[in-house]
């Protein structure tokens, strides 16, 4: 009789990758052989303020900068692209997958004091970078109003 070791969090990393699988069709064949996690994703982001602008820091590593595309509709920025699977070389074999392919789309409330006339962004070293400016804000005004 042979012992085997019991490691209860590769079971539960078994037991994910079975619900992934059944759940999404993450490891379906995209019709040519390749296999992997094909399925919509959410890159994580960060949103920072600073006294001038609000910057959302998107993380987007293997995106290329022509696949990605950031709109801003409605009071709200969205950031839309496409993590493609590299074609492998056919003497290699993949043993695990678990970066996650395809399409992506994140959106973000503005706040009332964003210039959407003014956003921009820049890609670099896989991190998008949307810089949200700041208006100028207006000093409340006070006004008397004469009682008649």
């Amino acid at each position: 009789m042979n012992i085997v070791s019991w490691t209860p969090l590769r079971e539960m990393d078994d037991i994910f990758s079975r619900y992934r699988r059944l759940a999404g069709g993450l490891a379906s064949n995209g019709g040519d052989g390749e296999s992997g996690a094909q399925s919509e994703w959410r890159p994580v982001a960060n949103i920072s303020e600073t006294k001038n602008e609000y910057v959302i820091k998107a993380e987007l590593p293997e995106v290329d900068r022509k696949d990605v595309h950031v709109s801003v509709d409605s009071g709200a920025v969205t950031i839309r692209g496409e993590r493609k699977m590299e074609k492998e070389d056919e003497d290699s074999t993949q043993h695990r997958i678990e970066s996650f392919y395809g399409a992506f789309s994140r959106s973000f409330s503005l706040p009332d004091n964003a210039d959407v006339e003014n956003i921009s962004a820049e890609a670099k070293n896989g991190v998008l970078k949307v810089h949200i400016p700041k208006t100028k804000e207006t000093q409340p005004k006070t006004i008397e109003v004469a009682v008649q």
